[in-house]
């Protein structure tokens, strides 16, 4: 594989990544930081601390952090956004310091492919609509399923206007890149049901690194539950209060020493009240206590893409028991590689289950680990991340 000149779009600067965008986009860049020169220009939508930009400059040739700018539907341009054919959002928190980075780096460097995270900075296409581009990680899903989980005639209006004006300007939008990458099969069929005359789509699921979770074998704990995920994200959010709500007390009924884990930023936000339950706020690496959890919880009612809390509680050797929706976009059999369960009783008796039974435990491990290793392992799927890449870019003029 010949070396790119190659500039990265970030909406997220993943050093460390604290979510599952930033866990993919911290993967892609190593990856493509391992055979091109990769210059990444990224919002900046937390503090940086010195040594994480440090790592990135380390990784990459170049490294440019652009504020972001929050969506306020209550903002003047957001207002205007009413009578645009674009989405109010894609016209609030446009940057014209990102529109001018992007400009400057175009004009001083000779890029041969551009890769642009998400459809956050596929926006700023006219900047560099000379240069073979792709986007990676389209997810269109919750856009769809809001309008499906409406809870009033107006809310499913004004749901209904915001899906077609997505859609309008996804058609739009595709055919100004050579490719486009979605997650899984679900986001490709979605896709192809709202630009049916765009082709070149490929499926890249979001994977982990397996290699970097095969020597944490903490002491198991044998009466823990466990769920990460920041309450900055509201399905996490949502999550936790319907759990804790409906179903944690169903479980304490059976199992009275049974006791949560919560990791990640939790915003102050209230929870139903519980007893046995642990708020660890942000912790720096939630591999090592999802390890030692006896169960990982994923009842996510909300949201799109794939559930790499899932996928990383597999790697680790934790069970999981996940909503249908919460495992939605990966290839798992139910009762195979985890059980599923989409009420509070379903859900409560499926914990239970995986408590009381060692044997239950450890042969959905085992069937998990294996379709981590054959699937959703960053060894397997990056390669073909890097060929799709090699192809947009084309036959490259000698320097």
């Amino acid at each position: 594989m010949v070396s790119v000149n190659l500039l990265y779009l970030s909406p997220w600067f993943p050093f460390p990544p604290t979510n599952g965008s930033e866990l993919r986009i911290n993967a892609l860049l190593r990856g493509l930081a391992a055979v091109h020169d990769v210059t990444l220009i990224s919002f900046r939508r937390r503090p940086v601390d010195e040594a994480h930009l440090k790592e990135a400059c380390r990784l990459l040739r170049e490294v440019h952090l652009i504020p972001w700018r929050e969506f306020n539907p209550g903002s003047a341009r957001a207002r205007l956004g009413f009578f645009s054919s674009k989405p109010r959002s894609v016209i609030d928190t446009y940057s014209d310091e990102m529109a001018t980075a992007i400009r400057k780096q175009v004009v001083a460097n000779q890029f041969d492919v551009i890769v642009a995270s998400e459809l956050v900075p596929a926006a700023y296409h006219a900047e560099f609509a000379s240069i073979p581009a792709l986007i990676d990680d389209l997810e269109l899903g919750v856009y769809a399923q809001a309008v499906a989980e409406s809870e009033s005639i107006a809310q499913h209006t004004r749901r209904r206007l915001m899906w077609a004006k997505q859609r309008a300007y996804v058609r739009d939008l595709l055919p100004r890149f050579a490719a486009c990458t979605v997650v899984s099969e679900r986001e490709r069929a979605l896709l192809r049901e709202v630009a049916p005359d765009y082709d070149p789509v490929e499926v890249i699921p979001n994977c982990i690194n397996l290699a970097d979770y095969r020597d944490i074998h903490p002491p198991k704990e044998p009466a823990t539950l466990i769920f990460t995920g920041a309450f900055t994200y509201g399905v996490n959010y949502d999550a936790m209060v319907w759990f804790l709500g409906e179903i944690y007390p169903l479980v304490q009924r059976v199992v009275p020493d049974v006791r949560l884990v919560i990791t990640g930023n939790h915003a102050g936000k209230p929870l139903p009240p519980a007893e046995n339950v642990t708020l660890t706020g942000y912790i720096d690496d939630v591999k090592t206590p999802v390890a030692a959890a006896a169960v990982s919880l994923v009842p996510i009612r909300q949201g799109g893409g794939t559930r790499l809390k899932i996928l990383e509680a597999m790697a680790l050797g934790t069970p999981v028991v996940s909503t249908t929706k919460g495992a939605e976009g990966l290839e798992v059999t139910a009762g195979e590689h985890l059980l599923l369960a989409d009420t509070p009783e379903e859900f409560a008796a499926a914990v239970v289950r995986l408590l009381k039974s060692p044997a239950l435990r450890q042969n959905l491990v085992n069937n998990a680990c294996h379709l981590v290793q054959q699937q959703y392992d960053w060894a397997t799927a990056m390669p073909r991340f890097l060929a799709l890449v090699d192809r947009v870019a084309g036959p490259r003029p000698q320097r």
